[in-house]
């Protein structure tokens, strides 16, 4: 139905378009253009082609998004991201001018993993949550390393096929099925929504993909964490095994022990699998990592616990034992990549390890372990740290040291705590039947333990709470129930280190 135009103002009824700010428009019908095919058809009578001038049309620029193109592979992107959707190229890439970074430091990151979150709201927010990544992304851009002196690599979905090289299918097939679920739980604490399987496989691909880079160090800002998923099961946060999936050697340095990495290598001789944790007798999550677990048949002696017995572990216990049993055991294995899996939740002011490692303390540890595999590292971000302070320097002093910084103190001649010599001494023990070039350290330890009570061991404690920061499965680490060993109380809190070493 044809009338009037709508919205015309009185001034332009008159005739008087300078009053409104309008001008009259050249040649067209006062009666409005209707919706059928013969109205269509009338528009060239409606308008006069001889004054049709289109030099000042611009076009409505608030309309249109910009974009770029992306320097490594052409493809287009929109104005608001910063890395190519194709490829993973940074926008203000150089690789025109510095070549393909063999040298640099990589980063494997993915924001679709920000969409694994717990949906249902509880009185307490979980620990393993997104703002972990975004407080490590944003540490590492404040200090100019990511984006700036590191590069971006494209990430990628594993397939299932490379799950089931570690991974049961039944496994797989139950993570893929929280894809048609809002809301799911495979134990207690390790929840699952629409978009987990996704970033589960995100996660162990950035990895995968890491170990393909020729650059020297690589920082895989992964989640959700993966070190305790074992063959047949998701549990403690983790859905795959991210490291173990990617590769066949890593080392955790995370304050539980990596149940479901040990289980997954405790058989095969070719990777040489390195823990410390805390421990307290099996009374901490996930409660398995005893320093007499050394692995089985054929590949005893590739699997290196060590635990420590109470919390509150710090720099010199740590340092001590890559001194004295960490570097000598990997440096006799000789491997090829060294895969750290890093929770960092031994650090400083974690609610959940109640250790205290210090930023620095994780770049000597780093720094000590490029030695090993001609400086070819891979550090795999797990559940662990849930202070995000704490979490964000420390990620962002290890990227340093892969950059080629040198740690900020040097840690030479450390002293461990009377519990930290004790558990040296301990492991020692039982691996010098496996590495024998041990033995002068084991005599060396074995002294100063004997010289003991006229021996001044310095030990650096932080008073703590005596009540937990949170929820009472807090108390109990990364878990919902009580731990294997468990008399009933809550277990303390433990911190543990993984580390997984592939050989030549």
């Amino acid at each position: 139905m044809r009338g009037e135009p709508q919205g015309r103002c009185c001034a332009e009824e008159d005739g008087d378009y300078e009053a409104c700010g309008t001008a009259p428009r050249q040649r067209v019908s006062r009666h409005s253009v209707g919706s059928t095919l013969q109205d269509l058809s009338n528009m060239e009578e409606q308008y006069d082609d001889e004054d049709d001038d289109d030099s000042d049309w611009e076009p409505v620029m608030r309309l249109i998004s910009k974009k770029w193109f992306c320097v490594n592979c052409t493809m287009p992107n929109f104005d608001d991201v910063s890395y190519c959707d194709i490829c993973g190229e940074y926008k203000e890439s150089k690789i025109l001018t510095q070549g393909i970074h063999q040298d640099g430091t990589a980063i494997g990151f993915d924001e679709r993993m920000l969409l694994h979150f717990e949906v249902e709201m509880k009185s307490h927010p979980h620990p393993e949550r997104p703002d972990r990544l975004r407080a490590i992304v944003a540490s590492l851009s404040t200090a100019g390393l990511f984006p700036g002196k590191c590069f971006s690599l494209p990430a990628r979905e594993i397939t299932v096929e490379e799950l089931q090289r570690v991974h049961s299918l039944d496994h797989v097939e139950s993570v893929e099925s929280t894809r048609n679920l809002l809301l799911s739980y495979f134990t207690p604490d390790t929840y699952a929504n629409e978009h987990s399987a996704c970033a589960a496989r995100l996660a162990a691909g950035c990895v995968q993909i890491s170990l393909q880079q020729s650059c020297l160090g690589v920082l895989g800002m992964v989640r959700p964490p993966g070190h305790h998923a074992g063959v047949k099961q998701a549990m403690g946060f983790c859905l795959h095994n991210n490291a173990a999936v990617a590769a066949l050697a890593a080392m955790p340095l995370d304050v539980h022990h990596g149940n479901g990495t040990q289980e997954i290598f405790e058989a095969n001789k070719s990777v040489l699998y390195v823990s410390l944790h805390r421990h307290e007798n099996g009374r901490f999550y996930p409660g398995t990592g005893a320093a007499e677990d050394v692995g089985i048949m054929d590949a005893k002696g590739y699997c290196v616990n060590i635990p420590w017995k109470n919390g509150g572990v710090g720099d010199n216990d740590y340092i001590f034992s890559f001194q004295h049993a960490v570097l000598p055991i990997a440096s006799a294995f000789a491997p090829d990549l060294t895969i750290i899996s890093a929770g960092f939740d031994a650090a400083r002011g974690d609610p959940l390890g109640s250790c205290d490692v210090t930023p620095d303390g994780y770049a000597q540890m780093t720094h000590m372990l490029k030695d090993v595999s001609q400086g070819r590292l891979l550090v795999v971000l797990e559940g662990g740290e849930y202070n995000l302070r704490s979490i964000s320097s420390s990620a962002t002093a290890v990227v340093k040291v892969l950059l080629g910084d040198e740690p900020a103190c040097e840690m030479q001649d450390v002293l461990p705590s009377r519990t930290g010599l004790q558990t040296i001494l301990e492991v020692l023990t039982i691996q010098l039947e496996y590495w024998p070039m041990l033995k002068s350290t084991y005599e060396k330890i074995q002294r100063q333990w004997d010289s003991l009570p006229s021996m001044k061991i310095k030990e650096t404690r932080r008073k703590r709470r005596t009540t937990p920061l949170g929820p009472i499965w807090w108390k109990w680490g990364a878990s919902g129930w009580p731990t294997i060993g468990s008399t009933g109380e809550p277990p303390d809190e433990v911190r543990s280190l993984f580390l997984e070493f592939f050989p030549a």
